[in-house]
């Protein structure tokens, strides 16, 4: 399909839909996963989650066995499994550690890592304009950070970590949603991080209690549903139009965290994440003016 012909064909209001979608249940789940609290260690709660999320995938069961990957799809799968097991098990560190705002906050980052990502290994250009929104990003991150201020403490270091991972991750759900399903694309995933995080679980394995086991499986049914609406978000619409939307898990998040966790409002966190999400809303942007540049003919052009 032409640049052209895909452009007709986005959704906007689909994308922005979806990715509300995916937003709410991001916070749900986080949430649900901040009320665990150290009741079970961290990975085998994130094993659990998606052990218990594999069962969504039954009814896909049919388009996954006639679904013919190649071989560097499969090595594309497997790679990103151990990259996102990685994520996974840090992020759920994170959250027995640090507030639900910050760690909200702090997955922001995810995208500046995309386009730092994208420059060294997609070969995509760095112009002085997205190395400035880079800046204002880096420095978001520190104004919710503070070093020299506050302690820096595993949680945010594991949040960091997350994010490294995550945007490698998504640069490899870019290249495989444009070949392969989104129903694909998530099963993979969810199957793949299972068996990568399960040697992890086993070393420190407790049996779960029904209430336990209750929560994970909400925390699966939302994180499940939140990566197969992003996936659709993706599909729908430019991630310019999509990804302001995300702003909004930061306003969920310190609402939930104030109300129900009792954590405060800290304005830095919540000024840090702007900073962040303006830096990303501005590279967004201007790729969709360049894109659309290059895809509309000069007006001047004599009509044939």
């Amino acid at each position: 399909m032409s640049q052209a012909n895909a452009t007709a064909t986005q959704r906007p209001v689909a994308g922005i839909l979806w990715m509300l979608a995916a937003g709410l249940s991001f916070v749900v789940m986080t949430a649900l996963v901040k009320s665990m609290g150290s009741g079970m260690h961290p990975t085998q709660s994130a094993f659990l989650r998606y052990l218990l999320g594999l069962v969504f995938f039954v009814p896909a069961l049919g388009t996954l066995i006639r679904t013919r990957l190649t071989g560097r799809q499969w090595g594309l799968f497997t790679l990103r499994g151990a990259i996102h097991s990685a994520a996974v098990m840090l992020w759920f560190f994170a959250m027995t550690q640090i507030p639900l705002a910050e760690v909200t906050a702090m997955n922001y980052l995810t995208p500046v890592y995309v386009t730092i990502g994208a420059a060294l290994f997609l070969g995509e250009t760095m112009a002085a304009r997205r190395i400035t929104a880079i800046i204002v990003a880096l420095i978001g991150a520190m104004i919710i950070l503070r070093p020299g201020f506050r302690e820096i403490s595993p949680g945010h270091l594991a949040m960091l970590g997350t994010t490294l991972c995550m945007g490698i991750s998504y640069l490899m759900v870019k290249m495989l949603v444009e070949e392969i399903s989104p129903v694909v694309v998530v099963a993979m995933m969810s199957i793949f991080v299972t068996i990568g995080i399960a040697p992890f679980a086993i070393a420190v394995w407790v049996t779960p209690t029904l209430p336990q086991l209750g929560i994970l499986f909400a925390i699966a049914s939302f994180a499940t549903g939140g990566h197969y609406f992003m996936t659709l978000a993706m599909q729908a619409a430019p991630v310019a139009v999509t990804q302001p939307v995300t702003f909004l898990q930061l306003i969920w998040a310190t609402l939930l965290g104030a109300l129900v966790f009792d954590e405060g409002v800290d304005f830095w966190v919540v000024l840090g994440g702007t900073l962040i999400l303006a830096a990303i809303s501005f590279i967004t942007w201007r790729e969709a003016v360049l894109k659309r540049r290059e895809i509309t003919p000069n007006p001047n052009t004599p009509k044939l």
